[in-house]
């Protein structure tokens, strides 16, 4: 069995023992039934990993942290996904597969084309979701940093903020440029920024936003690829072709 692995953004002082935050501390004695003496790590998201011994004083769990691993598993290489809204649940896939990839920012655009409209409380719901929905994941799957989640924005909010993101690259089933072509032309980058659609994809609208603010457009094979597909097959044929992995 993997050692257990839990997010904790709080200081954690080599040598010393300190009270685990109150999720922390249920998942590690309820949900996963650890023992006293039982070896955890403990990371903050920032860098590395801290090796600790789970204790329990007057029924409070407690981690004496042993020593430091300053190993990381990210690409070489930073890759955003700008993902138009998905029905249902889809999303709770998308970040927990893009966190496993390396996605290290992802965007949540509501599209013209998306089904779920989220707003208000619901939507400060959803985010909050999604935000435990990646630190999951990078308890999972061995990152020391968490998959970055930008609160839910429009199209135009995003062309207007986040023109300095180099590469943008708009996926696309009806024409384009392959995406190992332009990648081959593209040697030395080294952040890439993947445009997916939601079901139905961008409208007319849409895609003429993307493309006058600088977006190119790329395919990646000949089939139509759903959009909770696209941007995770996508992102790990780049870690490859670009040798990120």
């Amino acid at each position: 069995m993997a050692t257990p692995r839990f997010y904790c953004p709080i200081p954690l002082p080599l040598h010393q023992t300190i009270a685990l935050p109150d999720n922390v501390a249920h998942h590690a004695s309820r949900a996963l039934r650890l023992r006293e003496g039982d070896e955890i790590i403990l990371f903050d998201g920032k860098q590395g990993q801290y090796h600790a011994e789970l204790l329990f004083m007057n029924g409070k769990a407690m981690a004496d942290i042993k020593h430091f691993n300053a190993q990381e598993h990210e690409l070489k290489g930073k890759i955003t996904l700008v993902q138009g809204l998905p029905s249902g649940d889809k999303m709770d896939w998308i970040i927990e597969k893009a966190s496993e990839l390396g996605v290290q920012h992802l965007i949540p655009v509501q599209a013209e084309r998306s089904v779920l409209n989220l707003s208000g409380n619901r939507l400060e719901k959803r985010q909050d979701h999604w935000e435990k929905v990646a630190v999951s994941a990078g308890e999972q799957c061995g990152r020391n940093r968490i998959l970055q989640i930008e609160p839910l924005q429009t199209l135009a909010q995003f062309i207007a903020d986040h023109a300095h993101l180099a590469h943008q690259l708009l996926c696309h089933p009806e024409g384009g440029t392959s995406l190992a072509a332009y990648l081959k032309t593209q040697p030395d980058i080294q952040e890439i920024c993947l445009i997916v659609g939601p079901e139905g994809g961008w409208s007319k609208r849409e895609l003429d936003a993307l493309t006058k603010s600088g977006a190119s457009q790329v395919t990646y094979g000949s089939r139509v690829l759903r959009t909770e597909t696209a941007g995770l097959a996508l992102t790990a044929a780049c870690s490859a072709l670009m040798d990120w992995v």
